[in-house]
């Protein structure tokens, strides 16, 4: 499985559609040409029931496979999808819709692809028509018709193509892009929503906007999902971003590990816009094939807009509380350069952590240099969890083994610059597993920092086996990584540490910490539903 497609909240239930491969636990090229929507349901986000897919490749406009798209709910009634199909084994691209049979199945487990399937050509001068893909969620512009946005490569430039519709079936495409920019050529997998700055209540795209929202747009490429902020300009039909970043490496990301093709909605049932995307696997292919499956998705997340109306926050939604138990608390700790704090009485391969830390003085900061802003992994490795550092490096060491020879550190470092304090977030992989042929980079990216008011730089990380999600400074930044240490494989569990590596002191002032039960998340297996 990999990327999510059409995700929504309808009539009580929760679906999420998702890029799938029946023929088995791999995606190579050959298998693109086969994907299908996975299906699953669920009444809380966290348990889910896992259906039949929803759309097979099986009309001439997606006989090759049926790839990402979105779900739209016209007036809060009609579910609609629209997908990107291959009409051939050369990836040629078209976008094609359906819709439930049946809207009064709570489930909705049947769709019906509409007759006048593709309702999108790829017919466009200068378009690369294999990099033409993953129609956005709809919206109705200022003329009342409906707008959706479609990711391409147009004479070699990124561009969102835009396109109207009075039904949602027939669409005609506006001349001017959504937006365009030739520091990427080609953008997938686009998201397109409104935000209202420091209000973590969402906005549904299909209501009327309220005055001083902003426009926030997301583009998936080179593995990573990146975005912009800015205001959609209704006279041009055009979003215009707040600043713009010739170099893509300066784009802000919605995660800073592996995180991708992410895809939100708007969430009527608790007012707040919810994101999540796929991790893909980081261990070999062989491994697989041996354990039947491959690709997870994050944990959903509440996102919204920050105050300053720059940085988006994102949080795990809170019924991932559902599953904390075995709570531990501990207050006052300290710190010192060098000291590793074991914490135990919780379960550690699933876990849920929340820390905070407070240097007790920030002359020590190191000088911060710009360069680093183009390769922040690069300083992870360089400046990592043993290098001693003024404040910092602090944080967590997770899934260590006995000697540590096996270990995963998340953990920050400060740096000042000119006006401000720049913070480095880490997630190093390079020594979680013994086991050869992994991916284990050390992830990392920088946001700045108001220390010497907020003073307390918290951590949250969930650890679900393999899959590690950190946030750190309440939201701020936020890193997905996989890993894969012997402990998993043994089952013996593994160690736990807050750590200070810096010359600086640091307090913890709160350090809470759950195990975490399973979920109830149901798979597909040789054509009958299990629990897992």
């Amino acid at each position: 499985m990999n990327e999510i497609s059409g995700p929504m909240y309808y009539n009580g239930v929760y679906h999420e559609f998702y890029q799938y491969n029946p023929d088995g636990a791999f995606d190579p090229n050959d298998s693109l040409m086969n994907m299908v929507w996975g299906h699953s349901v669920s009444t809380d986000l966290i348990n889910w029931i896992g259906l039949e897919p929803a759309i097979k490749p099986d009309i001439p406009s997606d006989i090759c496979g049926c790839w990402t798209g979105s779900a739209t709910i016209l007036f809060g009634v009609q579910p609609v999808i629209i997908y990107t199909g291959l009409i051939d084994r050369k990836a040629n691209q078209v976008q094609n819709i359906a819709l439930p049979k049946n809207r009064s199945d709570p489930y909705l487990r049947e769709w019906a692809k509409v007759g006048s399937n593709p309702v999108i050509q790829h017919v466009i001068p200068g378009l690369n028509s294999s990099h033409f893909r993953d129609p956005t969620t709809g919206w109705i512009g200022p003329d009342g018709l409906w707008r959706i946005a479609v990711g391409a490569e147009v004479n070699g430039i990124g561009t969102a193509l835009l396109y109207k519709s009075e039904d949602f079936m027939s669409w005609t495409r506006i001349e001017r892009p959504l937006y365009s920019n030739n520091a990427l050529n080609m953008w997938e997998c686009l998201d397109f929503f409104a935000v209202v700055p420091g209000s973590n209540n969402g906005l549904d795209m299909s209501s009327e906007i309220p005055s001083g929202a902003k426009h926030v747009l997301k583009v998936s490429i080179n593995s990573c999902d990146m975005y912009i902020v800015g205001v959609y300009d209704l006279k041009r039909d055009e979003f215009v971003p707040d600043t713009v970043q010739d170099d893509n490496r300066l784009w802000t990301r919605i995660d800073y590990g592996t995180f991708y093709a992410s895809k939100s909605f708007f969430d009527s049932k608790h007012g707040r816009r919810v994101i999540w995307a796929w991790s893909n696997e980081t261990d070999s292919y062989s491994d697989d094939i041996a354990k039947g499956w491959a690709g997870i998705h994050s944990i959903p997340r509440t996102i919204w807009l920050d105050g300053d109306g720059k940085q988006l926050i994102q949080w795990p939604v809170e019924e991932i509380e559902s599953l904390r138990i075995n709570e531990i608390n501990h207050q006052g700790l300290e710190l010192k350069k060098g000291d590793l704090f074991e914490i135990k009485g919780i379960d550690t391969l699933q876990a849920d952590v929340e820390i905070d830390f407070e240097p007790t003085s920030i002359d020590d900061a190191e000088t911060f240099d710009p360069s680093w802003l183009f390769d922040p992994r690069k300083q992870c490795r360089e400046a990592d969890a043993s290098v001693h550092g003024g404040i910092g490096p602090f944080g967590l060491v997770i899934l260590a083994s006995d000697n540590m020879e096996e270990h995963t550190a998340v953990h920050f470092r400060v740096y000042k610059s000119e006006q401000k304090y720049i913070i480095l977030m880490c997630s190093d992989l390079r020594r979680s597993s013994l086991r050869p042929g992994l991916y284990t980079p050390a992830y990392g990216g920088f946001f700045e920092f108001d220390l010497e008011n907020e003073k307390r730089i918290s951590l949250r990380t969930l650890i679900d086996r393999s899959a590690v999600e950190s946030f750190g400074s309440g939201g701020r930044i936020c890193i997905t990584a996989r890993v894969y240490p012997v402990a998993l494989v043994d089952d013996d569990g593994a160690h736990m540490y807050a750590f200070n590596n810096g010359s600086t002191t640091v307090r913890v002032p709160q350090l809470r910490a759950w195990s975490m039960k399973r979920a109830q998340v149901n798979v597909m297996k040789g054509g009958s539903v299990i629990d897992a």
